[in-house]
């Protein structure tokens, strides 16, 4: 088992070499790159990442978390998906009171977050403009999601944070499925290997502050994911 988890690890990080060096999309790597140099002045004496974002967990997890693509002033600055933005506030708030992470903020990359159980990445590792990456971009980051299940065989739920995430899930695990299974708050879908992919809504400003998404509804989908994956 020992060796097992050595080779897991060591496939992991040059996986995760791979995707900090990617530069497949013109687009992306221009905005990623502007942001970084031009800063909010907010941030203006930090050192910003970037570049594009690997996912960040469990590599034991049974809970694969799939959110949408790094926000400008938040991974892109920080070098962690899901850190340093309102996002994350409620994305790990709600993973801690669930019992998957062991503090409820993920401000930056040595803050001490640590997850159990989950792993949490983006269907899309580098920010886009306007947060809207085109379907060409997800398409070409989609393999390193792919990568990363193969290399995390006990991940029996993907939850997929967000309508673009719930379609980049069906392209990724079940493409070519008729119906099309359809984008809900806790909708839930059987993949063919058994796995259930299980949707939420996006912890984004535009959903919290109207009170589309709630704590109580947050937490909702990861009580149940980890009641599906028998974590």
């Amino acid at each position: 088992m020992a060796v097992q988890q050595r080779t897991q690890a060591q496939s992991l990080r040059r996986l995760e070499r791979a995707v900090e060096s990617c530069r497949r999309c013109p687009r992306l790597v221009e905005w990623r790159e502007q942001v970084a140099r031009e800063k909010r002045a907010a941030f203006r004496h930090e050192e910003y990442w970037g570049r594009p974002l690997p996912g960040f967990g469990d590599p034991a997890a049974r809970v694969y978390i799939l959110g949408l693509a790094p926000a400008a002033h938040g991974g892109n600055r920080t070098g962690r998906v899901f850190t340093g933005d309102r996002s994350a506030d409620w994305l790990f708030a709600s993973l801690h009171r669930t019992g998957f992470a062991n503090q409820p903020t993920s401000v930056r990359r040595d803050d001490g977050l640590r997850l159990d159980g989950a792993w949490v990445t983006a269907a899309v590792r580098c920010a886009p403009p306007a947060n809207k990456p085109l379907p060409a971009e997800r398409d070409n980051c989609l393999p390193f999601a792919a990568q990363e299940l193969e290399l995390m065989p006990n991940v029996r739920v993907v939850v997929c944070l967000g309508g673009f995430a719930w379609d980049a899930g069906l392209r990724l695990l079940h493409p070519g499925v008729r119906p099309r299974p359809r984008f809900g708050h806790l909708a839930q879908h059987e993949l063919p290997d058994s796995r259930l992919l299980l949707g939420s809504y996006h912890p984004s400003q535009q959903n919290t502050f109207t009170g589309k998404l709630t704590e109580q509804m947050l937490d909702a989908v990861f009580h149940r994911a980890r009641d599906a994956a028998g974590w």
